[in-house]
Formats: C-alpha cells, sequence, structure tokens
C-alpha cells in the first residue's frame, strides 16, 4: 500500500498536497485499489467555493459509483481534464496523474485536521 509521508489524507479516502494556499486532492491507493477499475471522474465544480466535506464530484467504477468531499474549505480552481479522456490515471498513478483537482484553500487553520500517512494507516487498518 503505497502512503506517501509528505501528503495528507481524509478518513473519506482523498489525499491532499498543501502547497502555499492550494492543495491539490486526490482519492488514495487505497481507494483506488478498493473501487477497482476507475471509468469516469465527473467534477463540475470548478470556480465554485464550497465548505469542507461538501460533495465536490463523483467517482465512477465497474461497480459503483461513489461521492467525492472535499477535505477542506475553498473554491476549486482546477480539475484535472486528462481524466476525462483517461480515467485510469487515478488506478495506475493515484498520487501522481490521477490527481483530480486543485483548490484555493479559504481556512488553512483546516488543514491540521487532516490526518498523517500514520493516522490514515490506522483507519484502513494497515
Amino acid at each position: 500500500m503505497n502512503l506517501p509521508e509528505e501528503l495528507k489524507y481524509t478518513k473519506d479516502h482523498e489525499w491532499v498536497r498543501v502547497e502555499g494556499d492550494v492543495a491539490t486532492i486526490g482519492i488514495t491507493d487505497f481507494a483506488q485499489s478498493e473501487l477497482g477499475d476507475i471509468v469516469y471522474v465527473e467534477v463540475e465544480t470548478v470556480d465554485e467555493t464550497l465548505d469542507k466535506d461538501e460533495i465536490f464530484g463523483t467517482v465512477e467504477a465497474v461497480k459503483t459509483v461513489s461521492d467525492l468531499y472535499l477535505p477542506l474549505s475553498g473554491e476549486i480552481i482546477e480539475f484535472n481534464e486528462s481524466l476525462e479522456d483517461e480515467p485510469e490515471k487515478v488506478n495506475s498513478d493515484p498520487y501522481g496523474e490521477g490527481w483530480m483537482i486543485k483548490l484555493r484553500i479559504s481556512d488553512n487553520t483546516q488543514v491540521d485536521d487532516l490526518l498523517s500517512a500514520a493516522q490514515y494507516k490506522e483507519v484502513i487498518g494497515g
């Protein structure tokens, strides 16, 4: 199970890379393996400002559709449009080319509530 130490995580199986006031967000290696083959990623919230825990999109696998929850409040400034043609990047490279959105963080104190790699490992029973 790949859990990069430099990232933050959520109980909803998302990872967060914080760079200044911008967060890059995707789903974890654990999440993509549980979902199976990803066939579609839908994010229609670009340029919207949402609160933490609001749904910002969905990820569709062969057997299921899962909501994607925002780990931090802020404005969604970018969607990884390469996922429209190649959603399988979420399976093959969840922490790299499989990223989903970039968010301009509106409350940096929320970053402190995210999980470390070690804490997330406990959540998934690692």
